[in-house]
C-alpha cells in the first residue's frame, strides 16, 4: 500500500540560526581601527570590517573598501601602508595588485586589507563568500 504523504501549501520554515553579535570597532586592534581610518580617510566607500575569529585561522580580519578609480585605489593603500609604519610600526607581510589596482590585497598577519575598484567588489563578491563571518559595527562619523 502506498504511503501517504501530507501535503501543505506552506513549505517549511528554515531552522532559526543564531544571529552572530555584531563586534564594536572600540573593540578591534588599534592596527584594525587605524587602517580604516585611513581608507576612510582617502574617501574609500562601502568599508566594512568582517570579523573572521570564528570561522578562520589566517586571519582575525577583512578589512574591505572600494576606490573610485586606479589612482584612489592606490592612494588608500598608500595611506595605510604608510600611517601602520609611522604610526604603529607595523609593516605588511605581502601587497598584491598594487600596480593594476583593480583589487590590492595588504596581508598585515592578523588582518588582510582589500581595495577594490567598484568592478572587481561586485564580481569577487567577498561579502557574500564570507557571508558566515561576524560583521564590526563601524562609527557613523568615519
Amino acid at each position: 500500500m502506498e504511503e501517504l504523504k501530507e501535503k501543505s501549501l506552506h513549505p517549511p520554515k528554515p531552522p532559526t540560526v543564531a544571529a552572530v553579535p555584531r563586534t564594536q570597532f572600540s573593540n578591534l586592534d588599534a592596527e584594525v581601527q587605524l587602517a580604516v581610518r585611513c581608507a576612510a580617510d582617502k574617501k574609500a566607500t562601502d568599508i566594512i570590517v568582517l570579523d573572521l575569529r570564528q570561522i578562520a585561522s589566517f586571519a582575525e580580519y577583512f578589512i574591505i573598501a572600494t576606490g573610485s578609480n586606479q589612482r584612489q585605489v592606490q592612494a588608500i593603500a598608500d595611506e595605510i601602508e604608510e600611517q601602520l609604519k609611522k604610526q604603529v610600526s607595523t609593516r605588511p607581510v605581502r601587497i598584491e595588485g598594487y600596480n593594476t589596482a583593480e583589487w590590492v590585497l595588504m596581508d598585515y598577519g592578523d588582518f588582510i586589507v582589500h581595495i577594490f575598484n567598484k568592478e572587481a567588489r561586485e564580481f569577487y563578491d567577498l561579502e557574500r563568500l564570507w557571508r558566515d563571518a561576524g560583521k564590526v559595527s563601524l562609527p557613523e562619523n568615519l
